[in-house]
């Protein structure tokens, strides 16, 4: 079984790099072949311009990760998270007592430095991994879904962050299944499905080039909408009691809701979820 084939992919230095897909796409296959976790059976890999396999412990030296699943030490504190996380780095304790407080400090965690990690929230214990993996000031920082189950204050702070990584000088590369997160965060980021790549390129560059400017999302009885009426110009496509009209004409769209008394409308632009939706599919994935 091919889990990931023919993906080509260059992360700029100092740039957000966006890696989205539905589940079982290949991004999770790729991540591990970029953290050298993972063999592969042929093609090239690089980072910071060295093969995977024969830079391995260089590029981990270079290299913060954010794991999806929060994997910290519960028999510690925070503080203690953070130096015992250094030690594999083989960091010298001058230089984590330096630093520590730094990191405890921009993700607003220093009261909390020695509480152990039970006492911490959800969106604490997110900044903290963040934070643990700044421990080895990393040129690569990976972030594997890093907001996935947070509220909204923790996702904006943790957006906050990320943009005060890619300030300081960071390389990122994202994963996430929110295309808000992605439009916002990212400079660049390929789509991928299959473990193939689908479209590459800006955030606005993909949804110009794959979507009309706006869209009327319709719920209700939309099967008496009478489509093979509609503007040849328009797109439609139907995902259960709901009807997306897709077009480059607001004005019409907007008209066009105002017939439709008796159903829920909302007319708005396009994103990047109608992009990763068009390219991938409604259909529900495992």
């Amino acid at each position: 079984m091919v889990a990931v084939a023919d993906l080509s992919f260059d992360i700029q230095p100092r740039s957000c790099f966006g890696l989205l897909g539905p589940n079982g796409a290949g991004k999770t296959t790729t991540l591990r072949m970029l953290l050298g976790q993972s063999p592969r059976s042929g093609g090239m890999l690089e980072v910071f311009g060295q093969d995977i396999d024969e830079g391995r412990k260089a590029i981990r030296q270079r290299t913060g990760i954010v794991p999806q699943a929060d994997n910290l030490d519960p028999d510690f504190t925070v503080r203690e998270n953070l130096l015992m996380y250094g030690s594999y780095f083989r960091l010298d304790s001058t230089v984590m007592s330096e630093r520590i407080p730094g990191l405890l400090d921009m993700v607003e965690l220093a009261p909390r430095a020695d509480d152990r990690i039970e006492t911490l929230s959800g969106g604490m214990k997110r900044r903290l991994t963040l934070a643990r993996a700044l421990i080895n000031d990393p040129q690569l920082l990976v972030l594997d879904e890093p907001t996935t189950g947070l509220d909204p204050q923790a996702r904006h702070m943790i957006w906050s962050l990320i943009h005060q990584m890619k300030r300081a000088g960071k390389t990122i590369l994202l994963t996430t299944h929110y295309m808000e997160e992605a439009e916002r965060l990212c400079d660049e980021l390929i789509v991928i499905d299959d473990g193939s790549l689908l479209a590459q390129g800006s955030p606005a560059e993909l949804i110009e080039k794959y979507c009309e400017s706006d869209v009327l999302e319709i719920r209700g009885e939309v099967e008496g909408i009478p489509i093979d009426s509609l503007p040849q110009a328009w797109r439609t496509e139907k995902a259960g009691d709901s009807l997306y009209l897709y077009a480059n004409d607001a004005q019409g769209l907007v008209q066009f809701s105002q017939h439709l008394t008796d159903m829920v409308c909302l007319h708005r632009r396009s994103g990047l979820e109608d992009v990763f939706l068009r390219l991938t599919g409604r259909a529900l994935r495992g």
